[in-house]
């Protein structure tokens, strides 16, 4: 008599005969239990105070931003659009040397903060500025317009010369960049991001405005969330008796501050209040915050590495936070 010897069953054999495999069970309580375990957990995560912290420094820095990035990529878009290259021809000196402190000093006149400079330095370089000139005025635009000095008096009404002192280091810092990037800069170094500068035959100007606008404000929004998270991050992640140990000492006072302004990336428009209330620090100190956060922070240093590509936003922002420094602690010595 012979015998069969029936195989092993299979999952797929068993989907096969019943259409679910045996597990099936398992695989039903499992696409039941855990989605609500994951949401339940994270829901917890997300209550706790320091998320919750984080959350808000995040949204701050990103809402009270975007309305200047997006002034920013409008006006880069009109600038190439509808200006014409001459008029930059007219305006600036032939010598770049001289077109620096132009350019810094026209700063004056533009009441945006970093976030809509980067983009509008993008748009002078690709009109035929020349990079020294338009980082000259990338840097001066948001540390001396009218609004930030309002802001500084504002914030600073038993000392008005804390205005002069930001106005005179924040112009000295960009004309000095300026000029050092006509001695030591390199063209590898800057990569600017592809685009048709100003307007082309046949085409409506309406029409490039707009997709010169899109293009901008997308890319550079991407990154300025980038920098406000890593602002938020160690916003909620530095206890604030740290901020104590280093007030005592007016070199460690200055750099500490100077290292703050970046981290935190408060807008220019803003950070003379915060500096108002580090009571505890000199005024040196506190003149070297207001000058460092609108040339350097991390959101900025993501929008110049998106914009003109990593190898220059690294240079870059780390010659301008010791320019920064250096004229800060001279300017608030003399003055302050």
């Amino acid at each position: 008599m012979q015998t069969t010897v029936e195989p092993p069953r299979t999952a797929e054999a068993d989907v096969a005969t019943t259409g679910w495999p045996r597990s099936w069970p398992l695989m039903l309580l499992g696409a039941a239990v855990v989605p609500g375990l994951l949401l339940f957990a994270v829901g917890r995560w997300l209550d706790a105070p320091a998320v919750q912290a984080w959350r808000t420094v995040c949204l701050a820095i990103t809402t009270q931003a975007l309305p200047f990035l997006l002034l920013g990529t409008a006006l880069s878009g009109a600038i190439n659009a509808f200006v014409p290259a001459r008029v930059f021809t007219k305006v600036l000196p032939k010598r770049a040397a001289f077109a620096v402190p132009v350019a810094g000093m026209a700063g004056v006149v533009l009441p945006g903060c970093e976030c809509a400079s980067v983009p509008v330095a993008n748009s002078l370089i690709g009109r035929g500025v020349t990079p020294a000139a338009a980082f000259a005025f990338l840097l001066s635009a948001p540390a001396i317009n009218p609004v930030v000095l309002t802001a500084t008096a504002i914030a600073f009404p038993a000392s008005p010369v804390m205005v002069l002192a930001r106005l005179l280091a924040s112009l000295a810092t960009a004309v000095v960049m300026g000029w050092l990037w006509l001695w030591l800069g390199r063209d590898e170094w800057l990569r600017p991001v592809a685009r048709h500068t100003g307007h082309r035959p046949g085409r409506s100007r309406f029409t490039e405005f707009r997709t010169g606008f899109q293009h901008d404000f997308l890319h550079a929004g991407g990154f300025l969330v980038v920098g406000a998270m890593a602002a938020a991050t160690f916003n909620v992640a530095v206890p604030r008796s740290v901020l104590d140990t280093f007030a005592g000492s007016p070199w460690l006072s200055v750099l500490f501050l100077a290292a703050l302004a970046i981290i935190l990336a408060v807008c220019s428009e803003a950070d003379a209040f915060v500096a108002s209330s580090l009571t505890g620090f000199s005024p040196t100190a506190r003149l070297a915050f207001m000058v460092v956060g609108p040339m350097v922070d991390l959101k900025l240093i993501a929008l110049q590495a998106g914009t003109f590509g990593r190898a220059f936003a690294v240079r870059f922002s780390a010659a301008t936070t010791v320019v920064a420094v250096l004229s800060s602690a001279l300017i608030g010595a003399v003055l302050l």
